[in-house]
């Protein structure tokens, strides 16, 4: 059985979905691959040569030893939806995927551990893809109570590009635009992706809280400046406009890219815009990305902006025209650079 996953790029709502806010992602081809067939015995074994790595545990104990155990965390939440394994697997992961880079290779990999999982189970079952987005963000966030949002394994096992809300109910939309090329650009910068989501997220809910202390009525999806943000500093009154506007962006960009031939510029200058934000109210951004994206859009990019929690990892541009000389742009600064498309969500491939 091989499964393969592709990896994601946030295009609008960065920072924003484990605040309850929308986003707009897409399914990135470059693409995790797993293998694997059943074994005689209850043994896992796990084996990632894209960094040298064997994973080794048996059926009979999946207990967590390690933070973000997320191969036994699949199997339990499986477990829970009533799925059962007499047996053990033996399975090879390899990936095109930039790993801790912000474009979701972790996701991919669980996403396609669960679709892997549902049909080698003792009675498979046809999960839909949204179904095994919902599973694999079981596994990775609320068994282990970490900070992100929904995004990842949403856009890793669906694919394409989609507009996803979480609140007031879960809404997952296709958009129809067809945006050509873009180039991801590693850094190759390490990055605490934990930690920055943490600091991006606690912020401001104790933000909010401290608004609605004045403002029993504020709710983050309608606010439209008829608010008494006296309680707050400069810096903090930047931060929460800097949320409404990245908010609003994604609203503008929603309705561009339901158009199926949208307006590239306009799609540039907003990535660019969004990135600002994420620059200058979040800190985000590294002098390494900044560089990148400036020589991304010297070289012809229409705009771009950094992907994922920040600190590091990756960026990309949005180059429909000429992206070859948009990846050399970003090459001579120091980053590794892909020229990347809007790719299809998991699937089986044997």
């Amino acid at each position: 059985m091989e499964i393969t996953t592709p990896g994601r790029v946030c295009l609008f709502g960065e920072h924003q979905d484990y605040l309850g806010l929308p986003v707009i992602a897409m399914a990135i081809s470059l693409r995790a691959n797993m293998s694997g067939e059943k074994r005689s015995d209850r043994q896992v074994i796990i084996h990632k040569p894209d960094i040298g790595e064997v994973e080794t545990f048996s059926l009979d104990d999946l207990s967590y030893n390690k933070p973000r155990d997320y191969f036994k965390s699949a199997i339990n939440i499986c477990h829970a939806e009533g799925l059962r394994f007499s047996y053990g697997f033996e399975c090879e992961i390899k990936s095109s995927i930039p790993i801790k880079a912000g474009t979701s290779s972790s996701s991919a990999i669980t996403v396609s551990w669960i679709h892997f999982l549902s049909l080698m189970a003792d009675e498979k079952v046809s999960w839909d893809k949204q179904k095994i987005g919902e599973l694999a963000y079981k596994a990775e966030v609320t068994e282990f109570q970490e900070p992100g949002g929904m995004m990842d394994q949403y856009s890793t096992a669906i694919g394409d590009l989609l507009y996803i809300a979480s609140e007031p109910s879960m809404d997952i939309q296709p958009l129809d635009a067809s945006l050509g090329s873009f180039v991801l650009g590693d850094s190759k910068e390490p990055k605490e992706t934990l930690e920055i989501l943490k600091k991006c997220r606690d912020v401001r809910l104790e933000l909010f809280n401290t608004i609605r202390l004045k403002n029993e009525a504020f709710d983050l999806h309608s606010y439209d400046m008829d608010l008494d943000l006296s309680g707050l500093d400069h810096e903090e009154r930047n931060l929460f406009h800097g949320t409404i506007r990245n908010r609003d962006i994604l609203i503008k960009a929603r309705s561009e890219l339901n158009k199926s031939s949208p307006d590239h510029q306009l799609i540039g200058s907003l990535l660019n815009d969004h990135h600002a934000i994420l620059r200058d109210h979040l800190h985000v951004s590294t002098t390494k990305i900044e560089a990148m994206l400036s020589s991304a859009i010297n070289a012809g990019a229409f705009g771009g902006k950094i992907n994922g929690s920040g600190g590091g990892g990756c960026m990309f541009a949005y180059a429909p025209e000429d992206p070859e000389s948009v990846a050399r742009a970003i090459e001579s600064v120091g980053g590794k650079a892909y020229i990347i498309y809007a790719d299809d969500g998991t699937k089986a491939l044997t």
